[in-house]
């Protein structure tokens, strides 16, 4: 079947399939990815790289697609813990500077991931610059997507660019962890009312991080949750995700130390971080394709 995407069609499987396998293409270097664009999606690809932030921004006659690359070890206890636990702990922030402009319009209450700001503020000039020349050329409707680490980023810039009156179409996100509190979720809700869709295996640790701050800020997504389902053998071996981090939070409230706590989460994710690879997602979605 050929992966395309459709204008028309919200949270279409088809969509889902063609922007996963982007975020698969995302992980190859820049030669690699634009000609693995070009012949599997029919979009010519440029890669960006600031940093430890990288995006493609891939294009054809009907579509603009931002593909933004997650952590470089997303299988990986090693992987997570240096993306999601390096700023991850209480740092919910108020942004400032030239970012804040654009999100403290979020509402007071509302807190932003201090290291996916980081991220995307590092890659932002170049990508915005792409976008813009873009749609200067032609207007087409511009999608985001991004796995893990990735799709936190995409979920951000789909929210800078609407404040930088950039339409977007539609977000697509798979295993993305979330990007702020509460009160920044219902803001994103409120201003991109039906365009981000999160597909989320429920085996997947990731879209129930970062933990540690989950646990003492209240981490909260935006909408809308699909489901991709548990294989029956991984539901009898273990529990799922959403459980295994409120036996956590239990014992967090019991007074056990940080310190320990800490080791103890991720040795207990290490049977389950097989699940938030970009192989396994794109095997659920063709599943789902097929029951449609």
């Amino acid at each position: 079947m050929t992966l395309e995407l459709i204008e028309d069609a919200k949270g279409d499987p088809r969509n889902a399939q063609a922007l996963a396998l982007a975020c698969d293409l995302a992980y190859l270097q820049e030669a690699e990815g634009a000609e693995a664009f070009r012949k599997q999606l029919g979009l010519e690809a440029r890669l960006l790289s600031v940093g430890n932030t990288q995006a493609y921004v891939a294009t054809n006659d009907d579509h603009i697609v931002a593909a933004f690359r997650g952590t470089e070890s997303p299988t990986t206890i090693d992987g997570l813990k240096d993306w999601l636990l390096t700023d991850a702990v209480n740092l919910l922030i108020l942004p400032e500077g030239d970012l804040g402009t654009d999100y403290t319009a979020a509402g007071v209450g509302a807190r932003w991931h201090l290291g996916f700001m980081k991220a995307l503020a590092d890659i932002w000039d170049p990508l915005f610059a792409a976008i813009t020349a873009e749609r200067k050329e032609s207007d087409r409707p511009l999608w985001l997507t991004g796995h893990s680490l990735g799709g936190a980023l995409a979920v951000l810039a789909g929210w800078r660019l609407k404040r930088k009156f950039i339409p977007v179409h539609q977000i697509y996100t798979f295993g993305a962890p979330m990007v702020g509190n509460a009160e920044t979720a219902e803001a994103i809700d409120r201003e991109l009312p039906d365009r981000i869709f999160r597909y989320v295996n429920d085996h997947d640790p990731v879209p129930h991080l970062p933990t540690l701050s989950l646990l003492a800020n209240k981490y909260g997504h935006c909408q809308k949750e699909i489901g991709l389902g548990i294989m029956a053998e991984a539901v009898a071996a273990t529990v799922t995700a959403a459980e295994f981090f409120k036996q956590w939070a239990g014992k967090a409230k019991e007074g056990i130390l940080q310190g320990t706590l800490v080791d103890d989460i991720w040795r207990g994710l290490q049977d389950r971080v097989g699940a938030h690879a970009m192989e396994n997602y794109r095997k659920k979605l063709a599943e789902l394709f097929k029951k449609e």
